[in-house]
């Protein structure tokens, strides 16, 4: 199979937020499949800084700034720089990720701790700049209400932990109408979700719908596929991070059988383990 139909036929909903969905749609797309866009988080600025504004006065006594997403960049960085117009010097940098260590060269931060192999909270706590962090304050730049492991594990090793919170998550969907809808035309064979907070919302508004029984669930984590496990669903797992690595996920489906093969009004599209 040529590389231009590595999805051929397949039609996949993708959850990401509207900006960051736009590489893999147009990948999907150049593999010969169709992207559906369903945004499932949207990001949005908070209704008040007061309290990001207070945090980071203690930006000159902390050591370590550890950067969750590219959005903690983008709605922190340029809050920051604007009061103070730069960050203090003796200040560390850490990020999840290749694309948010990115965000912060923009701004001139280049020496950025990322982690190695699968980007996120658990991984990066394993590198070994962040064992010793005893008596360290470290804050740690993200949307409200993130996880807590990052700064659970870190006050377990000795640091003093705060949080700068720059944005907010929100749902964008009302109902999974536009999802049933497109598996009841025979134009939804999976949805990609590469957060927990997206999955939980998914299945939260898909509860009781037999649709999502019969698609099956791309996410990018182990940990993103334990709820939906739990739960009897089909899920596969990106064996790494990136677009690339899911379209990879994704070639499974195509691979393994036919895709809606099913005669129209079965009531049913055929199962994809």
């Amino acid at each position: 199979m040529t590389s231009d139909q590595l999805l051929k036929n397949l039609h996949v909903a993708v959850t990401r937020p509207v900006d960051q969905a736009q590489s893999l749609c147009r990948a999907i797309e150049k593999n010969g499949g169709v992207a559906i866009e369903f945004p499932l988080i949207a990001v949005s600025a908070l209704e008040n800084y007061q309290t990001f504004e207070q945090q980071i006065t203690q930006l000159i006594n902390t050591d370590l700034a550890i950067f969750i997403s590219t959005n903690a960049v983008d709605f922190a960085v340029p809050r920051v720089l604007e009061k103070y117009g730069q960050f203090p010097q003796q200040l560390r940098f850490a990020a999840i990720g290749h694309q948010t260590a990115n965000a912060l060269r923009q701004y001139g931060i280049n020496e950025v701790l990322i982690p190695e192999g699968r980007y996120d909270s658990e991984t990066l706590l394993a590198l070994p700049e962040m064992q010793e962090v005893s008596g360290k304050t470290v804050a740690i730049f993200r949307g409200a209400g993130g996880r807590e492991l990052m700064a659970e594990t870190l006050k377990a090793r000795g640091a003093h932990v705060y949080f700068a919170e720059s944005y907010r998550r929100i749902n964008p969907q009302h109902s999974t109408e536009a999802l049933s809808g497109s598996w009841q035309q025979r134009k939804l064979d999976a949805v990609i979700v590469t957060s927990s907070e997206a999955m939980r919302y998914l299945l939260q508004m898909a509860q009781g719908e037999t649709w999502l029984q019969h698609v099956t669930l791309c996410v990018n984590h182990e940990r993103i596929a334990e709820l939906p496990r739990q739960l009897g669903l089909k899920v596969l797992v990106a064996e790494a991070p990136g677009d690339t690595a899911m379209l990879q996920c994704l070639s499974q489906l195509v691979n393994s059988q036919p895709v809606n093969s099913q005669p129209a009004g079965s009531g049913h599209v055929q199962h994809h383990e």
